[in-house]
């Protein structure tokens, strides 16, 4: 039953949230927001887990997929349009909403509860046996991702479950479970609150770290950045020199010369070779940057 979950009971420091001064109310979000990163702490072992066959489809031409409803769905949706100008991704994570684009800006109605629909959206980009599926509901029991779920599952793609609650039912239905126990929200039941802060994190460790295992990362620098307006155009020369130590002029030269390819600029200068070299280079050693300069 919905009362029996975590995310749905009360929060006892919140009792008379509406009779609370601005400040104090400000107080007590901001405790139980402290709460979150110490439950994820618990689970980084699973995390970790989800990350290495993560790197290891993505190394064979797999994809991350994230399903989910709601909050859920636009966190999911969020994290994978980020992966592109941050890390040059074309469709390696891809984020589906139950209900379609539109779900993203307005609540669809229903189309959470349906078991098929997840089925359907998976269907239209072609799941394989090689993906990964990142089903995301705070509470852990939405149809749209256990049918979701489901469907993976019988693929052979991996199955990840991951949700706000301990002994989740979607967790049922995955390979491997990722539940973050973050207690009542300091308003009974909005999961946009620490569940939704919970799941950002989360697929921010999930995205990030395994970009890093198939090279889009050199140092802490992000090598693959897509420089698609002023702001990433001067931001890549920046990591340019911080990566080569080059000046700035020679940065925005080689750049250049690179069309516009960070990645390639930098292997140019610390391999001291030519752009079509700096590629033959970066193939060889899968994108890593480390490597194609040795």
């Amino acid at each position: 039953m919905i009362e029996s979950l975590v995310t749905e009971k009360r929060n006892e420091k919140t009792y008379n949230l509406d009779q609370m001064d601005v400040l104090s109310l400000l107080k007590v979000m901001n405790e139980e927001d402290q709460s979150v990163p110490v439950a994820i702490q618990k689970v980084l072992p699973i995390i970790g887990e989800v990350v290495q066959v993560t790197v290891s489809r993505l190394q064979n031409s797999g994809r991350i997929i994230y399903i989910g409803a709601g909050t859920s769905g636009r966190l999911g949706v969020l994290d994978a349009a980020e992966c592109p100008p941050t890390f040059g991704t074309t469709d390696e994570v891809i984020g589906l909403i139950a209900g379609g684009e539109e779900a993203f800006v307005k609540a669809i109605e229903g189309a959470e509860d349906s078991m098929t629909l997840a089925v359907d959206d998976l269907k239209s980009i072609r799941l394989s046996d090689k993906d990964v599926v990142i089903g995301i509901a705070a509470s852990g029991r939405t149809p749209y991702v256990i049918g979701g779920l489901e469907y993976t599952r019988e693929i052979g793609a991996y199955a990840v479950a991951f949700s706000a609650n301990p002994n989740a039912k979607i967790s049922d239905h995955a390979d491997i479970a990722i539940e973050v126990d973050c207690g009542p929200e300091i308003l009974t039941g909005s999961t946009r609150l620490k569940a939704g802060t919970a799941q950002k994190l989360v697929l921010n460790m999930i995205s990030t770290a395994s970009m890093v295992g198939i090279g889009k990362v050199f140092g802490n620098l992000m090598v693959d950045v897509q420089p698609t307006n002023e702001k990433l155009v001067e931001r890549s020369k920046h990591i340019i020199t911080e990566a080569t130590g080059v000046s700035y002029e020679q940065a925005e030269q080689v750049l250049e010369a690179a069309k516009g390819k960070v990645k390639d600029a930098i292997v140019m200068i610390l391999a001291n070779c030519n752009y079509e070299e700096a590629q033959v280079r970066l193939k060889n050693s899968n994108g890593f940057v480390r490597m194609a300069v040795k």
